[in-house]
């Protein structure tokens, strides 16, 4: 009898157990946030953190690493068959004593619309000041894999603070096309770097404009966390890096920016840009202020049907803003943290890096949250490139 009505007992008790856990949800049917688009895999990066990305028009991939703290054994690399190569190759890659020699610290590689590789060396270690030789700009024959020009920037262009970011082209201008680069500098005067790829003459436009500066006081949210400089010894102080992510027009008439810390869209007209008999005031007065853009970014592109493609750090996303001003969101996944930079490709897919640049040490009292490994994804768009040639 006794066991009887135990046996009964249990049997209740194990019958409410599971009338409980049928009509009470666990915590993980509960809502959640919703993703948006598909992403897909491309590599995977086990090493230095990558931060540019670019696609030939024959659908060759290749990366940079700057150095920024990291042990890089090269800054500049392809993608062949799963593997990471240096490249041009791996003696170009490693610092000499003339700078003007070697690849120093890449920030971004770019394929031109003739389908060239151009290489955007900054010349600075771990942000130090840079020296004359650093700073560069390096076209390479894709078809040869060899360097055709080396643009060295003068004193006056490339400051001993300036930060050489990102860049975008315009090939019908002039005699060998146009190049449009950003000065992102965080601790000195930031510009649009306007350089004539034929005779390697560069001039700097929009020197410090509101446009090109840090917004004063700003203050991101990444991953739910107020994102501010945090040295060990000193108090937190907000980020100041100004233009940064750069995208041309289709009709090669606009060029698009923006301020890393800051939300805003800025355009200012190419024709202005290129013309050295305009005063920097005349330049300024073409600048467009295209309002909020929904958070932060880092990278901007474009392609054919002339919409804008964003970053947005802030928000684990990329947006695309159409002609008319609309926005919308391409990608948003818990998997894109920090997209970087963007390229539109020949095949009709995004690619863009995410390299998870929030959780370095310098933004959390030297304690590096970054987890292993950096990714390089992409996402169909259905669209071309903006081939201005």
């Amino acid at each position: 009898m006794f066991w009887h009505s135990l046996r009964q007992k249990f049997f209740c008790l194990l019958l409410s157990s599971l009338l409980f856990l049928a009509f009470v949800p666990p915590a993980y049917a509960l809502p959640q946030e919703k993703t948006v688009g598909k992403i897909e895999s491309v590599a995977s990066f086990n090493g230095a953190m990558p931060t540019g990305v670019t696609v030939s028009q024959r659908g060759r991939i290749f990366v940079n690493f700057p150095r920024w703290g990291d042990k890089v054994d090269y800054t500049v690399a392809e993608i062949v068959r799963g593997k990471v190569v240096a490249y041009p190759n791996a003696k170009f890659n490693r610092p000499q004593k003339d700078q003007s020699k070697s690849l120093v610290s890449v920030q971004s590689v770019v394929v031109d619309p003739l389908d060239r590789l151009w290489i955007l060396d900054t010349g600075s270690i771990q942000f130090a000041p840079t020296a004359y030789g650093g700073p560069k700009l390096i076209g390479i024959n894709l078809k040869q894999n060899r360097i055709f020009k080396t643009i060295l920037f003068p004193q006056d262009v490339a400051l001993p603070t300036t930060y050489l970011n990102d860049i975008r082209f315009d090939l019908r201008r002039g005699k060998a096309g146009m190049a449009f680069i950003t000065d992102s500098s965080g601790n000195g005067a930031n510009a649009i770097i306007v350089v004539d790829l034929d005779s390697g003459k560069s001039w700097r436009r929009l020197n410090d404009h509101p446009s090109t500066k840090a917004e004063p006081n700003f203050l991101p949210v990444v991953e739910g966390q107020p994102l501010m400089n945090r040295p060990p010894d000193k108090p937190p102080s907000p980020i100041t890096i100004g233009a940064d992510g750069i995208a041309i027009s289709a009709d090669g008439k606009q060029l698009f920016y923006c301020n890393l810390a800051g939300r805003r869209l800025y355009s200012v007209s190419v024709d202005a840009l290129v013309d050295e008999k305009l005063s920097d005031k005349e330049v300024a007065a073409t600048v467009q202020d295209l309002g909020d853009k929904g958070g932060a970014s880092d990278g901007l592109e474009s392609d054919a049907q002339n919409r804008v493609y964003l970053t947005n750090y802030e928000h684990n996303a990329i947006l695309r803003r159409s002609p008319d001003g609309m926005y919308e969101t391409v990608v948003h996944d818990p998997r894109v943290l920090w997209a970087d930079t963007l390229s539109v490709a020949n095949d009709g897919y995004l690619y863009f890096i995410a390299n998870q640049l929030h959780r370095q040490p310098q933004f959390h009292q030297k304690k590096d949250l970054r987890e292993k490994p950096y990714s390089l994804f992409r996402t169909r768009i259905n669209a071309k490139p903006v081939l201005l040639r």
